[in-house]
Parts: C-alpha cells; sequence; structure tokens
C-alpha cells in the first residue's frame, strides 16, 4: 500500500456509534425512521424494511411502491449471505412481435409498456417475514404517517416534476393533478400528502388484521395476508385496469400497457445464493447475472494481481486503468448478462481474466470489446451515439422532458447490534415512468426498457423472465463474517462508485468516509441500460477534485473526458463493524446533501 496515494481532505460528519444499531441512506427521514425502530428493540430487518417504505413516499422520483429492489443481507447466525430478489419479470403480453407490432425499435424509456411486474413491496414484506420481528402495522406507521399527513419535497423531486411539467400538464393529467395540484409544479419544501397511497398501505394493514392467531405463525400469516392484498386487490386491478388505456410513451407514442391483474397474482419475491469473489483477503458478495453485479467481481479480479498503484484511482496510471478494467467488464455485462444460463463460473475463471487483462494498454481503448467464450457468441447491441440531452449523472436521475430517466434510485444499509446486516436498492416506479393511477398515487415502473427487442440474447425481452437490472447492492466479508455493507444509487454507475469505495478502503486504507468522500469517475464507454441506450466511445466522466494533471494525463491516454465539477459524482453509503473494536459505524455522502448516517 506504499505506493497508494494518500486521502485527500475530507468532509467529516458527527457519527453516533454504539449498542443499537446504525443506518445509512439517501433521505433523513427514512434514516430517522430505521433508527427509530432499533432504538426500539426491531432489528436490522424491520428498520430496513420501515426505512424502504418511506423511501417509496419521501424520494418518489428515485423509487416507488410500483418498481423493484435487490438487496444482500446475513442473519446474525447465517453462514453466508443471501439475495433478496425483489425484480419482477416480464408481464404475459410483453412480447417482442406485440413491441414491433407498435413500430417500436427499443423499449420506451416512459410509459406503461415499459412496465415489468412490481416486485419492490412483495420482496420487502418476505423479508419482513422472515427475518423481522415486528408487526406490519407497526413497520408501515412511518410510511403511512408521511403519505396522509405529509412530508416536505426534497429538491431533486421538484426539480424532477418542473423538468417533466410540460408531460404531466398535456398528456399525463393524473400525474399534474399529484404532482401540480395548483397548475404548478411544487417547490422545493411544499409539504405534500398522498391520501391515496396511504389508503393502499392501510389496506394491507387491514388485510394483516384479518388474521388474529398471535405468535410466530400468526405473525407470518398476518404478513402474508398483506402480500395477497398487494398482489390481488386494489394494486393489481386499479393498475392494469388503467394502464390498458393507451397514453404517451418517450419517442412520442401513444400506447396501451400489457401488465393484467394476473401477471400481480403471478409474481413471488424469494431468496438467492449470493455470488462471491475473493478479493485481497475479503469476499465480496453480490446478487447473480440478472444484475450487473457480477460485471464489479469481474472487475476486481481483473484488477487484483496489479500493482498497488494501478488500483489507486487518484493517480493516473490508477484512473486510467480502472477505467480500461470496467470497460472489458462491462462488455461482458453488456454481452452475456441476463435471466438466463449465464456461465459465470467461465467469465470469472483465472485464464479467461488474463486473457482480458492483456487487452489494457497504455491508451484508452474506444471499442466495445466483451469476451469469447467457446462455443458461445457474445451479443453486440445497437451501438448509438447520440441523444440530447443530459450527459453526466451525479447520483440524481438525469431525466428528459419527456420522463425517460438514466441513472436512479435509492440506497440504505443497515447493520444492528445483534449482526444482522442489510444492504438494499430499491428503485423503479419513478414519478415521472408512467402516469399516476389515481386510486393508488402512484406509477408502475420502466424496467423493461433494459430489455432488448432482438430475440436470442439473455436480456432480450421474453414474457416471464426478469429484465437485466443495474441495481446493485454488496456485502464485504472477512473470514466469512460481514465486515461492511455498501452501494449506491445511479444506475450504470452503481458498482462503478462502489469499485473506488472498496479499492480505497480494502488497498489504500481509507477510512470509509474518507472512501466515500474522495473525488470519484466513471466510464460511459458502455451501452446504457437506459433508453435509448447510447453510449460514448472511450467517455470518461470525472470530478474536478481529482486534478488537472490527472485529467490531462487521461486526455493524454485518449479518454474522453467530461467535468462533471468537484462533488458531483457518487452517492455511496455504508454501515460495518470494526472487527478489533466491535463498534458499529457508518458513513454517508455528501454529494448533493442528501446522503445521511446516523447510529447511537
Amino acid at each position: 500500500m506504499s505506493n497508494y496515494t494518500a486521502p485527500a481532505p475530507f468532509t467529516t460528519r458527527p457519527t453516533l456509534t454504539g449498542t443499537f444499531g446504525m443506518s445509512a441512506s439517501t433521505h433523513w427521514l427514512a434514516t430517522a425512521s430505521a433508527q427509530a425502530v432499533l432504538e426500539r428493540g426491531g432489528n436490522a430487518f424491520d428498520a430496513a424494511v420501515a426505512a424502504a417504505f418511506v423511501l417509496h413516499v419521501v424520494e418518489p422520483h428515485l423509487n416507488g411502491p410500483g418498481g423493484d429492489l435487490v438487496a444482500i443481507f446475513q442473519t446474525a447466525d447465517a453462514a453466508a449471505p443471501t439475495v433478496l430478489m425483489g425484480q419482477g419479470p416480464a408481464p404475459a403480453g410483453a412480447t417482442i412481435d406485440h413491441y414491433r407490432g407498435e413500430g417500436l425499435e427499443l423499449v420506451p424509456g416512459a410509459g406503461g409498456l415499459a412496465a415489468a411486474v412490481p416486485g419492490a413491496v412483495d420482496a420487502w414484506l418476505l423479508l419482513l417475514r422472515d427475518h423481522g420481528t415486528w408487526e406490519l402495522t407497526d413497520v408501515l406507521a412511518y410510511a403511512i404517517g408521511y403519505a396522509r399527513d405529509g412530508h416536505p419535497l426534497v429538491a431533486g423531486a421538484a426539480a424532477t416534476i418542473a423538468r417533466v411539467a410540460e408531460l404531466f400538464q398535456s398528456d399525463w393529467p393524473t400525474s399534474a393533478a399529484l404532482w401540480m395540484p395548483d397548475g404548478e409544479p411544487l417547490a422545493p419544501g411544499a409539504v405534500v400528502r398522498n391520501p391515496a397511497y396511504a389508503a393502499v398501505l392501510d389496506a394491507l394493514v387491514h388485510a394483516s388484521c384479518t388474521v388474529r392467531d398471535d405468535g410466530p405463525v400468526g405473525r407470518a400469516a398476518r404478513i402474508d395476508a398483506a402480500r395477497r392484498e398487494w398482489k390481488t386487490g386494489i394494486v393489481a386491478h386499479e393498475a392494469s385496469t388503467f394502464l390498458a388505456q393507451p397514453h404517451v410513451h418517450s419517442g412520442g407514442g401513444s400506447h396501451a400497457a400489457v401488465i393484467t391483474a394476473d401477471d400481480f397474482a403471478g409474481f413471488d419475491a424469494g431468496y438467492e445464493q449470493a455470488v462471491t469473489r475473493e478479493f485481497r483477503g475479503r469476499t465480496i458478495a453480490k446478487a447473480g447475472a440478472w444484475t450487473q453485479g457480477p460485471a464489479l467481481l469481474q472487475t476486481l479480479g481483473l484488477l487484483e494481481p496489479l500493482a498497488d498503484d494501478l488500483l489507486d484511482p487518484s493517480q493516473e496510471a490508477g484512473a486510467h486503468t480502472i477505467l480500461e478494467a470496467q470497460k472489458l467488464a462491462y462488455a461482458d455485462r453488456d454481452g452475456w448478462f441476463g435471466d438466463d444460463d449465464v456461465d459465470l463460473d467461465a467469465l470469472l475463471a483465472a485464464d479467461y481474466l488474463d486473457e482480458r487483462r492483456a487487452l489494457i494498454t497504455p491508451t484508452a481503448s474506444a471499442e466495445f470489446r466483451p469476451g469469447a467464450l467457446p462455443g458461445r457468441t457474445a451479443y453486440r447491441p445497437p451501438l448509438r451515439t447520440s441523444y440530447d440531452a443530459p450527459a453526466v449523472g451525479t447520483g440524481e436521475p438525469t431525466v428528459a422532458r419527456s420522463g425517460e430517466t438514466r441513472g436512479d434510485t435509492c440506497h440504505l444499509d443497515v447493520i444492528d447490534r445483534w449482526g444482522n446486516i442489510v444492504s438494499a436498492t430499491p428503485s423503479g416506479g419513478w414519478l415521472q415512468s408512467s402516469p399516476t393511477v389515481p386510486a393508488l398515487g402512484f406509477c408502475l415502473g420502466t424496467r423493461l426498457q433494459m430489455t432488448w427487442l432482438e430475440p436470442g440474447h439473455p436480456s432480450s425481452l421474453v414474457p416471464g423472465r426478469r429484465p437485466r437490472t443495474t441495481l446493485t447492492p454488496t456485502l464485504v466479508l472477512r473470514d466469512g463474517t460481514p465486515e461492511f455493507a455498501i452501494g449506491s444509487p445511479g444506475g450504470d454507475q452503481q458498482d462503478q462508485w462502489q469499485l473506488l469505495a472498496l479499492l480505497r478502503i480494502i488497498v489504500g486504507g481509507y477510512s470509509p468516509q474518507q472512501a466515500i468522500d474522495a473525488p470519484a469517475l466513471h466510464t460511459t464507454s458502455l451501452p446504457e441500460s437506459f433508453w435509448p441506450r447510447t453510449w460514448t466511445p472511450a467517455g470518461a466522466v470525472v470530478e474536478d477534485r481529482l486534478g488537472d494533471a490527472l485529467i490531462a494525463g487521461l486526455e493524454r491516454r485518449g479518454h474522453v473526458v467530461t467535468r462533471a465539477g468537484d462533488w458531483t459524482l457518487g452517492r455511496v453509503s455504508a454501515v460495518g463493524r470494526d472487527a478489533a473494536s466491535g463498534v458499529l459505524w457508518s458513513a454517508a455522502n455528501p454529494r448533493g446533501m442528501q446522503g445521511y448516517a446516523a447510529g447511537r
């Protein structure tokens, strides 16, 4: 580690540590709700679920109940981490032929045709049932209160509403009624109430109360009753009926959605085994290839044998090497990943990584280079380079006036005094995703935009198949014991920003807060997961704090550099336990003044 650049000055924030637990989130009300649950005796899973439902209310531009989630967790008595799968599949009517028949070359970035079956609510309820301790009525009380009684609108949500105001007024009147009640976009800090969504949550509580049996069996049955209500009650019927009416999508066309009440009823969230890789004495755990998570493992595999200075993003050679390794890993993501039989063993094998690593040279590549596997050919997506929308994603979404969104999402991490730990990235169902369903107070998401309308690829649009999501939380273990949970919003940048923090913590010896605060960068030399699926050959986005010399060096090497400002890239948060002292810690992102860490 002697060649690693010393940490630059960083922002500090007071953090209380001790016996109740730690939480970190992208909104202060969610963080406060999680901490309240922990202080009242709830465990990490009770706290995470309470915070998640609050996030649906208070960060509606970044996630919603009509969206999805990926989480990774480990209970105090478990030998290995587990993935919580909250990604719903394509509806039964979502076929390539139907979308092509609608005149589409891509799944739209906004509108009901892009909606996968919502998976977030069922996944959170499943986690609460199996690993929480609280009753549903207590867990949902925080979100119901903020939805019914009101909360101050965050600046990011207000900016999003303003950007899509014309769309709401001209084509999505139900969204205008909720977010522009006086005909003008709501201002930052305006108190927002959503009685329709409060009623939806009340209905879940009411359904759970029909089960009278006390004890663990009765508690599980009560939560299952709420899950049935979500999947077969007013939500499924109102959403599918409302979106069956043709409405404007991104691109300007008017289409009816294909999702039905039966699609809602047929989905169950579930658990999966994590995919892991060793890196410099740690075990990094991710979700499978239906997410982009294994691309982080592949990047770490490409970097691991290199000298420490080539793993330092604060040095020119390190920044260049990291960008080039990520291009190779993300080319494999787009060439091979999806909800299919993906050969991750081959993609993470040492000899394969050796071949890929040899492609890294002192100059920047402007090619799309997925690797070759025996007897198989990688998919090569259409490579589009033009799009009239903001080019720099800063962790807040970049939202076009027609509603399509690139970069998104919330993130939360919780650890408790008993050793339970969870890292979760809920997303989708943004207020700008599709028209608000008036009886529900929310809209459905657009995750199907991550599928292709060409057959034969693991990420092709197929009924019942999950879209390959960008959601990608991380759990880091040492000697089989969870050391910390980490994650970030940011679409295609989520694992790129996490990678920088992981390298700085594990290789550079930074504290978690130093690692999160340190200047960031990412590559845009990959086909974006979001409509309209563009890329920037050799593109790199950097924070100016990396320094003029480093940035000029990247440009000399052939990187097409976009300067994003000093404090713009990344919204990483993390929680963990210090192995030596047993003290719990949390760290959160200062960019945008919307990352929060708390504990006691």
